[in-house]
């Protein structure tokens, strides 16, 4: 028995980044298509089989322990961004000041897809959600930075609104206006006892 299970839900990719060099910039450049292998996207700074632990998950490790790299990509929702925007009195965030790899519409409340979904193209790419991305101080200072005044409110603003992380399961090219469907685990949720 299959153990995902293929939904009558489409998400369409409307902006896809890549940012070179992480060091330099969280900020992303704007392409019109990506190459993914199993490290990620083909020229983007977190690609990698591997990468440093960070602060969300020192509680399984200490910092700079080299885990799987479960973050290669960042995917945002057209949707949940502009609520961010609305909230923080923006016309609109370009996804470039976020570090997104990714922005994607039409599938509602988007950040809290299940783990372990998948967004599949048509030609087979398909991407494994790892969880939710929660809003972080890097992208408040890079906010701040291209918008004085909108960077402090970015955490609160973004709460339940800031995409999910996720890594490359079949590579593959993505474009802008390619369609990704979206396959959950036929699972119940956990519900522990005692």
């Amino acid at each position: 028995m299959p153990a995902l299970i293929p939904t009558d839900h489409y998400a369409t990719i409307t902006w896809l980044g890549k940012t070179a060099d992480r060091d330099a910039t969280l900020t992303s450049v704007a392409c019109d298509a990506v190459e993914l292998n199993y490290e990620g996207i083909i020229g983007e700074a977190r690609s990698g089989i591997t990468r440093s632990s960070c602060p969300r998950v020192t509680n399984q490790y200490p910092l700079g322990t080299e885990i799987r790299n479960v973050r290669q990509i960042s995917v945002l929702s057209a949707e949940e961004l502009a609520e961010i925007a609305s909230a923080l009195d923006l016309d609109q965030i370009d996804p470039a000041w976020l570090g997104a790899s990714m922005v994607v519409e039409g599938l509602p409340d988007f950040t809290h897809l299940p783990p372990s979904a998948r967004l599949q193209a048509d030609n087979g790419a398909a991407l494994v959600v790892d969880m939710e991305n929660r809003p972080c101080n890097y992208v408040s200072r890079e906010l701040e930075r291209v918008r004085p005044g909108h960077g402090l409110g970015f955490k609160p603003a973004a709460k339940d609104k800031r995409g999910v992380t996720v890594w490359v399961e079949h590579p593959g090219t993505l474009k802008l206006g390619d369609q990704l469907r979206l396959h959950i685990p036929d699972q119940r949720a956990w519900q522990p006892t005692g």
